[in-house]
C-alpha cells in the first residue's frame, strides 16, 4: 500500500522508551516528517501484532531491544497537501517501552538517535503531539512503577 496518498488509514505503531527521565528520539529517515525528530515508530505489517511491529519498528531505527508495555496513546496522523488532499493518514498506538538490549545507534529507518532528558525537548521541534504522548508515557510510566 502506499503511505502517500492512500485510500484507507494505515496503522502504525509507536514508542515511548524511557530511562532515568530520559526519552529516546529519531530523525525520520522516510517521510512523512523526513529529516524531523520524531518518536521512533512505523507501520503494522500484515500478520503482525501490535507488540511486535513496535519492538521490530524501533530495532530498525534505534539498534535497541525493548520490551513492551502498555499503551500510552491512540491518534490520528492526518496530512494535507497544498490543495488540501490527505497525503498521510496514519491511526498510530503508541507504547511505552523499555530497554531490554541493543546498543543506541540510527539503523535503517534512522538518520540520527538521541537520549534526550524530557525537560529538554523544546530545541527538537517536536510536534505537539508528540510532545503529548511523551509527557503521558511519563506519567504513565510513574503510576505503573515501568
Amino acid at each position: 500500500m502506499e503511505r502517500s496518498y492512500p485510500d484507507r488509514p494505515i496503522l502504525g505503531v509507536g514508542a515511548v522508551i524511557l530511562q532515568d527521565g530520559q526519552v529516546v528520539l529519531v530523525r525520520r529517515a522516510q517521510e512523512p516528517l523526513k529529516g524531523e525528530w520524531s518518536l521512533p515508530g512505523g507501520v503494522v505489517e500484515l500478520g503482525e501484532t501490535l507488540t511486535g511491529a513496535t519492538a521490530r519498528e524501533v530495532a530498525e531505527e534505534t539498534g535497541l531491544t525493548v520490551a513492551v508495555g502498555p499503551v500510552v496513546e491512540v491518534l490520528d496522523r492526518i496530512m494535507f497537501d497544498t490543495d488540501r488532499r490527505v497525503q498521510y493518514h496514519f491511526v498510530i498506538v503508541d507504547y511505552l517501552c523499555r530497554q531490554t538490549g541493543g546498543t543506541l545507534a540510527p539503523a535503517t529507518d534512522a538518520t540520527e538517535v538521541a537520549l534526550v532528558d524530557v525537560t529538554a525537548l523544546g530545541s527538537y521541534q517536536l510536534t505537539a503531539a508528540a510532545l503529548d504522548v511523551i509527557a503521558r508515557g511519563v506519567s504513565l510510566a510513574a503510576k505503573e512503577g515501568w
